[in-house]
This record gives C-alpha cells, sequence and structure tokens, in this order.
C-alpha cells in the first residue's frame, strides 16, 4: 500500500487590502494607477489567494491587452502604470531600458539622520545565507555586487522617525529598502531590513500575524511609489498621488 504525500501545512492567510486600485490618469496609451498596499502587480502562483490589479483593471475596462511595464513588491502603495496596447508596451520597455522613467518614492524609517539630502553609491548583491542572515532574498551593499544609485532628502522628523524622499537612479532588487538599511535608517514595518531579524521568518511560518503587526508598528514595509515621470509623444508626462492613509496616519500619531 502506498502512503499518500503529506499534505503541506498552509501558510496562515495574508491580510487583506483594504482598499480598491483606482485610475489616477488616464491615456489613449496607458493607465496610471494607484495602487494600494496588498496587491500585487499581476497574478502569481502561491499557496495563499492574493488579489492583483492587473485582473483587477482588466475586468474593471474589459482590455485584455494590459499589461504592466514595471512592477511594485505587493506591500509597496503607489504609482503603477499600465500599458494598454503591445506598441505602447513597447515603447515603455525601452524607456525603462534607457532610464528615461523617474520614479520618487516616499518611505518612513526609524531614525533621524544628519543630513537633509545624500546620494548613496553603494553596489548590492545577495548578502549570503549564514551567520546572522537566514534570509535568501536578502540584498546588501557588498563589493562585488551591482552599481546601485539612490538620491535621499528628507522630508521631515518627528519622534525619533524621519520621512524621507528617495529617487532610485537604477533598478535593484529592494534598492531603497536596502540602501536605507545601510545607512542605519530601517524601514517602518519592513519584515527584511527592518529592526526585527525574526520578523521574516515568522512571516513565512505564521503569516501576518496580529502580534507581528504590533511588533513591526505595521502591517506591510513603509514604502510608497509617490510620483512617475516619463517623456511621452513629445511631452512630459508626471503623475503624484498623496502618501498613503495608513502610512499618513502612523505619521500624524508620532509625537
Amino acid at each position: 500500500m502506498t502512503t499518500p504525500p503529506p499534505t503541506p501545512t498552509p501558510r496562515a492567510p495574508l491580510l487583506p487590502p483594504t482598499e480598491r486600485p483606482r485610475v489616477v490618469a488616464e491615456h489613449p496609451d496607458f493607465y496610471v494607477i494607484h495602487k494600494p498596499a496588498l496587491w500585487l502587480t499581476h497574478p502569481v502562483r502561491a499557496r495563499v489567494d492574493v488579489p492583483d490589479i492587473l485582473t483587477f483593471m482588466r475586468r474593471e475596462t474589459g482590455e485584455p491587452d494590459l499589461a504592466p511595464p514595471h512592477r511594485l513588491d505587493r506591500e509597496t502603495s503607489g504609482t503603477q502604470l499600465l500599458t494598454r496596447d503591445a506598441d505602447a508596451a513597447r515603447r515603455f520597455f525601452t524607456l525603462f531600458k534607457t532610464h528615461l522613467v523617474g520614479k520618487t518614492y516616499l518611505a518612513l524609517v526609524h531614525g533621524t539622520p544628519d543630513w537633509e539630502r545624500r546620494t548613496l553609491d553603494a553596489p548590492l548583491g545577495d548578502l549570503g545565507l549564514g551567520g546572522a542572515n537566514r534570509i535568501a532574498i536578502r540584498q546588501a551593499v557588498v563589493p562585488d555586487g551591482r552599481a546601485a544609485v539612490t538620491d535621499f532628502r528628507v522630508v521631515g522628523r518627528r519622534a525619533g522617525h524621519a520621512l524621507i524622499e528617495a529617487y532610485p537612479r537604477s533598478g535593484r532588487l529592494h534598492q531603497i529598502r536596502a540602501h536605507l538599511a545601510h545607512l542605519g535608517l530601517p524601514m517602518v514595518g519592513d519584515k527584511i531590513y527592518g529592526r526585527d531579524p525574526q520578523a521574516f521568518l515568522d512571516f513565512m511560518e505564521h503569516g501576518q500575524t496580529p502580534e507581528l503587526t504590533a511588533r513591526l508598528g505595521l502591517a506591510r514595509q513603509a514604502l510608497h511609489a509617490a510620483r512617475i515621470a516619463f517623456p511621452w509623444d513629445g511631452g512630459q508626462v508626471a503623475v503624484s498621488v498623496p502618501l498613503a492613509p495608513d502610512l499618513q496616519a502612523y505619521w500624524d500619531a508620532l509625537t
């Protein structure tokens, strides 16, 4: 008699999003969407169901050719592009490849830097498992990493925290989060680069529990894609969205 394989233990469910995606700019060639936190950019196979804006917008608009020329992490909120046809997708591919799309982010961090503006030019690569690191995808400033440059500007300081504007000139994995951690300014709510080294491992095993949220201060990393700008049809397009409500509430509650 063959013993059936063990049934994998399901991970605790993720927190459901509290907002729906909304269009903040519409053009015949593209949409700029406000992606709420806890939405994926596009569908992926996973052990738990997570909503994604591509499926949602295709259903809402009836446009099956919508496609994302870039991607925001599930926990990151803010401006997300969706192209409306194959020609626009090709044009955006070229714009991103030639670094002509500018993206400005806002991040809430622990710590108050003694500078107003700073450019960090520090290569990023895999930190590697071993020692204190138990997370395979963790990035770090390493000598043989890929070139990574981020411009930072302090927007405000409050109660041991700072609100920081970040403009990445390159597009490395976890670039803003890893660079802020390198500067000693871990992002609020960040499970990988934050102050709690056990947070991501607990999240993978148990999901986003109330206890984990209390430890981190937020149910997600405090990163918001506030503005996107790019050339189009001889002009310049720039679209901004305000700081997400959960991040604004956290900031406002600091005294």
